[in-house]
């Protein structure tokens, strides 16, 4: 029986490469000083590729961020949503067009068109109002704080509130402040 060649098997393959090396410059192609940097491209990714915004582009996405464009934008809203409220329940009272001094007299369509638009713009002019005021005021709270959460809504909620509750009083204020802080509550966390 003749002894086998020094260092392999008799028929066995010779390997080529030393596994642990090619495996550190895998690495060193992966995570390591050889690795080149990418641009990451949405599209290989399944998703859809973005293009790169313009100078304009950026300058409206800063404008309608600012402060003072969510304001008119809560003022239009409340005026809007305003009116028509108003005009809804003064479309469902019964008393509007009617003269308190003769009360048998039945009130004219165009009474009654007036008295519907009285109530609407009263409406309207002061849901304005108070859009603008919890827009503006959340916006600060905002900015100072840094931080887009939830606690900005309650924050603003309870400041608009207070102040518009503050005409009839301190009871009157703190009740608003408290009340208007829960409403916000609720709705930024049903829309969140």
């Amino acid at each position: 029986m003749a002894a086998p060649r020094s260092g392999a098997a008799a028929g066995a393959p010779r390997p080529e490469a030393d596994p642990g090396l090619i495996y550190s410059q895998l690495l060193q192609h992966l995570v390591g000083e050889q690795r080149q940097p990418r641009a990451l491209n949405p599209a290989a990714l399944g998703g859809f590729p973005a293009p790169l915004k313009s100078d304009e582009q950026k300058m409206v996405e800063r404008a309608m961020e600012s402060c003072g464009f969510k304001a008119v934008l809560a003022c239009v809203g409340g005026f809007v949503l305003g009116g028509a409220f108003g005009i809804f329940t003064a479309g469902i009272d019964t008393n509007v067009g009617f003269d308190p001094k003769d009360p048998l007299r039945t009130p004219t369509a165009k009474e009654v068109l007036r008295d519907m638009g009285q109530r609407g713009m009263s409406y309207a002019k002061n849901f304005a109002i108070v859009g603008a005021m919890f827009s503006c005021t959340e916006c600060i709270v905002e900015s100072y704080r840094g931080k887009s959460d939830w606690k900005n809504s309650v924050l603003s909620g309870c400041v608009t509130g207070g102040a518009i509750g503050f005409r009839a009083g301190l009871k009157a204020g703190v009740v608003g402040c408290g009340g208007f802080a829960a409403f916000s509550a609720v709705i930024d966390y049903y829309l969140r």
